[in-house]
């Protein structure tokens, strides 16, 4: 089930002597795909940066300087921690503070949620090593973080897209159930005049930053919520940043990822350090512009990145591939527009995905400094670290770009989880089993040793690699329901519904009422469509898939309580 990696020889965040009070002397090291070992700290550096915000600067500045002031400094720590403690409530636009309890049985784990937005399954360098599309993208700090963790291979989206997969996140429930449909309207609510006086109940009930602020978490966010809660967000520290690549705020023009950065590092200087914390880091990236011709706008300092690349078109981005898609598929198709706007043309197509990729590495180049941060107060080894992303994309394939429909580009995501508890022999491997979005809520919650709500549909997914086998949980998935609903009119963006298994998928288009079946061994680019085939084989897979899909949709659309 899990198989070591060829660049995992190394462990990296591997330390040369156990925790001290000198970590600001120390050095992190990384190491990357192709075994060279890289500092983390002129790695977070890389890139030409503008300079971070002056609080961020300064308390990295005086913190780093403990080694050599620790009079002076324990003395301002001290001083400093008194004077956040009384700030707390009204801090960098937090909202309401859920009311906390001291902790009691939690472990005590800190939990950093690394939460990309539209990154494909091989949006990772670490992806390229072993199953290689193209070996241009680099993503090493990534790398690194799979190298000393578990990288899930099959790591799929509920429903692909924004707002329903982090509404899917927050409660570990199916669209069908959480029910907002749109960003607008949490829960399935009318888009309200003005936000809710407090949060909905299904919120209070499920969402684990609600759950774990009640057992003494330190709780923040840092970036895209995806939905329009109509409340204040009841999170210790709350930054929201949605729908921008560049925007002027105060004196200083921002790119959005330098932002997210900054404000991650802003809530790890400020934390107390008296309990655990949860920090979801949602970057914007590498998420395109809606309505801006360039689509993809890269920090300055990144463009010299992949300049001379030529990024090679996938397999399935032929007009070929396009003409297979179902009948209703035409010019009318918002997948179909998106990619006249970013890859009707060969010159079109590089400089887009150029610039994808050049965000991508600016993400990770971002993940590096938060880590880098972490090292510095000593606390990678009682931190559990995730990165993930909402949905998948399409960079061509059928001639289509964005996400929405059940294809691979679409709904397979990356997954990596570094965990403390981690065994030696389980780090940089690879994962094969089925997991899900639904699944990071439970996770998360497990994690704290707080038990998920049986509202919550999804697994706890570190038996995977805790458990002292390879032998697989019992009852753990071997397939999935798949939903999407219809955006605007079934010309625009169709409703689609599949069962995923590894081996084959059955999809359902359920405006056209038009089935399809593809078999992911022999055609994993899904172009030849066997829904019609005469072979006995085939007939009873589609039998099986058919009764399958109709058992778990029934399962997904009722108030059961059920764990899929």
């Amino acid at each position: 089930m899990a198989k070591r990696v060829a660049y995992a020889t190394a462990r990296a965040f591997r330390r040369a002597s156990p925790p001290s009070s000198a970590t600001a002397a120390r050095r992190l090291t990384l190491i990357g795909a192709s075994g060279r070992a890289i500092n983390i700290n002129r790695l977070a550096l890389s890139v030409p940066r503008q300079r971070k915000e002056a609080s961020v600067r300064d308390s990295i500045a005086d913190e780093a300087g403990a080694a050599r002031r620790p009079a002076q400094f324990e003395a301002n720590k001290a001083r400093n921690k008194k004077r956040r403690e009384g700030k707390d409530r009204r801090r960098n636009g937090g909202g309401s503070i859920a009311t906390a309890t001291p902790p009691k049985n939690l472990t005590g784990l800190n939990i950093l949620l690394l939460y990309a937005d539209d990154w494909t399954h091989h949006t990772l360098s670490s992806y390229h090593g072993v199953e290689p599309v193209n070996r241009i993208l680099k993503t090493p700090v990534l790398d690194a973080l799979a190298a000393d963790g578990v990288r899930f291979t099959h790591n799929c989206v509920t429903t692909s897209v924004c707002w329903i997969s982090r509404a899917t996140l927050y409660t570990g429930q199916y669209m069908s159930r959480h029910k907002t449909k749109e960003p607008c309207c949490w829960s399935g609510m009318p888009k309200p005049k003005q936000k809710l006086p407090k949060a909905p109940e299904n919120w209070k009930e499920l969402s684990f930053y609600e759950l774990l602020a009640r057992e003494g978490y330190h709780v923040g966010h840092a970036g895209k919520w995806g939905v329009y809660l109509p409340f204040e967000k009841n999170v210790h520290f709350n930054v929201e940043e949605d729908g921008w690549h560049y925007r002027k705020l105060g004196n200083k023009m921002w790119h959005i990822t330098e932002k997210n950065e900054a404000d991650a590092l802003r809530f790890l200087v400020t934390r107390p350090r008296d309990r655990p914390f949860l920090l979801n880091v949602a970057f914007f990236a590498t998420h395109a512009k809606d309505g801006d011709v360039r689509q993809y706008m890269p920090q300055e300092g990144s463009m010299g990145w992949y300049a001379d690349d030529v990024v090679p078109r996938p397999a399935t981005g032929t007009e070929e591939a396009w003409r297979r898609m179902p009948y209703f598929f035409d010019e009318r198709n918002e997948g179909r527009t998106r990619w006249h706007w970013r890859y009707d043309n060969h010159t079109k197509r590089q400089t887009m995905m150029r610039n994808y990729y050049r965000m991508a590495t600016e993400v990770d180049n971002a993940c590096g400094a938060i880590l880098d941060e972490l090292r510095r107060q000593d606390a990678l080894d009682n931190t559990v670290i995730i990165f993930t992303t909402d949905n998948g994309n399409f960079h061509s394939e059928h001639g289509l770009a964005d996400k929405w429909y059940p294809h691979q580009e679409s709904i397979r995501v990356p997954l990596i989880i570094r965990d403390p508890r981690m065994k030696d022999e389980r780090r940089g491997t690879t994962n094969d089993e089925m997991t899900l979005n639904i699944d990071l809520a439970p996770t998360i919650l497990g994690f704290a040793g707080v038990p998920a709500p049986e509202k919550m549909m999804g697994r706890d997914m570190s038996p995977l690699y805790l458990s002292p086998s390879d032998a697989k949980p019992p009852g753990w998935r071997n397939d999935f329901f798949y939903e999407h609903p219809i955006i605007s009119r079934k010309e625009y963006i169709p409703s689609s519904e599949a069962l995923v298994r590894k081996d084959y998928k059955y999809m359902y288009w359920p405006d056209y009422g038009f089935e399809q079946l593809f078999d992911l061994v022999n055609d994993p680019g899904e172009v030849e469509d066997i829904i019609n085939s005469t072979d006995p084989h085939v007939m009873n897979v589609r039998r099986e898939m058919k009764e399958r899909f109709d058992t778990l949709k029934r399962l997904v659309k009722s108030e059961e309580k059920v764990t899929l």
